[in-house]
């Protein structure tokens, strides 16, 4: 397992160090008054307070010198830490010989397909197909297209408090207000299913946990008369709920669920474009279940500082699908391909999937310890490195923190030189989701500047 001092020396050695009065500084101020002029505010972070100028490991700078600690990876993304040496490595040296390809074969993203299936789930493993695409987005709406061509079925089921996404087909299935309100109509024949999440869960559970109630839920659904549920194609799930809280359920809930597809006919396609790539502490969540999927689909950490993504199916599926049936001009392009292979390799020679368990644990485990003591934090919960802390204004009603609790937090950590970002269907969850590669040293930094300001709050 990679050393603390080999980890040590992929940041900037002396993070936290705010040197401006406030945060942000007069130059990020300054750009971010400017950005509304000539960008969409669309963007999901077009409102965080906070000017990206430089990032090295878990570590970024802004415009005016601040230097903080992301525990956000750029949610999930910089699984690696940013502009790691053998990722600028490989960029340096793929750049030279090849970058855009069209969708035509390169040598890279051949030598990504092979590895890709080495590294499938129980169930994919040697026996899949991959598809590339730019973005979790982009990967959603084909595995819903995929889906609806292989079984010849019509409708999806997803679940509340889903994130998959924000074009066309992903949109109808992510269940978010504001990704939602006034883009409607959505496509049809989608299905949403109660999620097990024990902390709000909206039913009574007497004798049962909250994921035998979902599964048996969805095995009603799809395997009962008139439920309207007649035509599924897919079960689409995220084997921990990122947006909607970071909730990591019991494997139980996924072993119903999939048995409830293959009585009904229905595949069973696992969401890991935020939870994959080693952060739960497994190279994909769904394996801490036992469940073997149909398809995956990939994003975020997999190809760290470039746009990387796509669907991991069974052979049989793919197939049935006609060929050149769906371009994708830009994607697997040769540079993102080689990084993705530097990527996985470095997850992989430096055990940090094994890593992330072990650190995730010691991480959670002390915020869970000090909780108790802060009458703030309703719940901490997670797997490996994706944690989440609840939030809430009353920790006997769990009425949620309002978004003046919320961003006096986010500010009192930016204050203090931590990025972290929240979730959640209220907005109330803060998400502790730092590269894989970030030291003890750092994280209990963070966790223990984020512990002074609850304290304050």
């Amino acid at each position: 397992m990679i050393s603390e001092q080999e980890l040590a020396e992929l940041s900037f050695a002396d993070a936290p160090r705010i040197i401006t009065e406030g945060v942000p500084g007069p130059k990020g101020t300054e750009l971010l008054a400017e950005a509304p002029e000539f960008e969409s505010m669309t963007r999901g972070g077009g409102g965080f307070p906070l000017v990206f100028d430089e990032g090295r490991g878990v570590t970024v700078k802004d415009p005016d010198e601040n230097l903080y600690i992301d525990v956000s990876a750029g949610v999930g993304v910089s699984s690696v830490g940013r502009s790691h040496p053998r990722v600028l490595e490989t960029i340096a040296r793929q750049s030279q010989k090849l970058m855009h390809a069209s969708d035509i074969s390169n040598t890279r993203r051949a030598e990504l397909a092979r590895k890709l299936a080495a590294i499938a789930p129980p169930g994919l493993r040697d026996n899949c197909i991959s598809y590339f695409a730019q973005s979790g987005s982009g990967a959603l709406e084909s595995a819903i297209k995929f889906a609806r061509r292989v079984t010849g079925r019509n409708q999806i089921v997803a679940f509340h408090g889903a994130y998959h996404g924000v074009w066309g087909a992903s949109n109808a299935i992510t269940t978010g207000d504001q990704y939602r309100r006034g883009y409607g109509p959505f496509m049809g024949g989608v299905i949403h299913a109660p999620y097990p999440y024990a902390y709000r869960f909206p039913l009574p559970l007497g004798d049962k946990s909250c994921e035998e109630i979902c599964g048996d839920y969805v095995d009603y659904l799809l395997n009962t008369p008139y439920t309207a549920a007649d035509d599924v194609a897919a079960v689409i799930v995220e084997p921990v709920q990122g947006e909607g809280g970071y909730v990591p359920p019991a494997p139980e809930f996924f072993l119903k669920v999939k048995a409830a597809c293959e009585q009904h006919g229905a595949l069973f396609v696992a969401d890991e474009v935020q939870a994959g790539a080693g952060r739960t502490g497994k190279m994909w969540a769904i394996e801490h279940a036992g469940v073997e999927p149909d398809m995956i689909t990939f994003g975020k950490g997999m190809g760290g500082d470039l746009p990387m993504a796509g669907v991991i199916m069974r052979k049989e599926l793919a197939q049935q699908l006609d060929d050149m049936s769906q371009p994708q001009t830009f994607a697997a392009n040769a540079l993102s391909a080689a990084v993705t292979l530097t990527n996985i390799d470095i997850i992989q020679e430096g055990e940090l999937v094994a890593r992330a368990a072990q650190v995730g644990r010691e991480a959670l485990e002390k915020l869970q310890v000090a909780s108790k003591n802060l009458p703030i934090i309703g719940e901490v919960r997670g797997r490996g490195l994706m944690i989440g802390i609840e939030l809430v204004m009353d920790r006997e009603t769990r009425e949620p923190a309002d978004q003046e609790t919320m961003m006096k937090v986010v500010m009192g950590l930016l204050a203090n030189g931590v990025i972290m970002v929240p979730c959640g269907r209220n907005g109330n969850v803060l998400r502790l989701m730092p590269s894989l590669t970030i030291t003890r040293d750092y994280l209990n930094k963070a966790v223990d500047i984020l512990l002074q300001v609850l304290d304050n709050v």
